[in-house]
């Protein structure tokens, strides 16, 4: 689906609150109600908009501790990596997943409340059992910019 500028503009929109209602939508994107509703259905249905979701603050749900994993599987062949794979869509602590391409084969970002938790976590789930060989994680210790709106140009 080509998008033109008034798609982008309502996408943008809704990247900065997904609740945002049509009538002030359509203001944004400079369009009346009708026609701004119906292009925002278009862009559901041709799954440009995957979905809506309420983003929570960490803290405010005692998971303020977000790390990062490095990777190495125990082999590099399918079964090893789609064992890897269903493992990791399993746990709700791993928000993010990524295979890699370079020196790691895995890249994931976990969330918990804090170190002795993610020890636990990381005892209990990042092991051979689910086909992982080693694990190098790094802790950041500052946010610079976190987004999860797309650069629209």
């Amino acid at each position: 689906m080509m998008l033109d500028e008034i798609d982008k503009r309502i996408l943008r929109a809704l990247q900065k609150d997904g609740r945002m209602q049509n009538v002030e939508l359509a203001r944004e994107a400079g369009l009346s109600p009708s026609p701004c509703l119906r292009r925002v259905r278009l862009l559901e249905e041709a799954g440009v908009i995957d979905r809506y979701v309420a983003v929570l603050n960490p803290a405010k749900v005692n998971l303020s501790l977000s790390l990062f994993a490095r990777v190495w599987l125990t082999a590099q062949d399918a079964e090893t990596i789609d064992h890897f794979m269903d493992a990791m869509k399993r746990l709700p602590q791993v928000v993010e997943c990524y295979i890699m391409l370079g020196e790691s084969d895995a890249l994931l970002r976990v969330v918990v409340a804090d170190l002795d938790e993610y020890r636990r976590f990381q005892a209990s789930h990042l092991t051979r059992v689910n086909g992982i060989q080693n694990v190098k994680t790094d802790v950041p210790s500052q946010i610079v910019k976190q987004t999860y709106a797309l650069p629209l140009d």
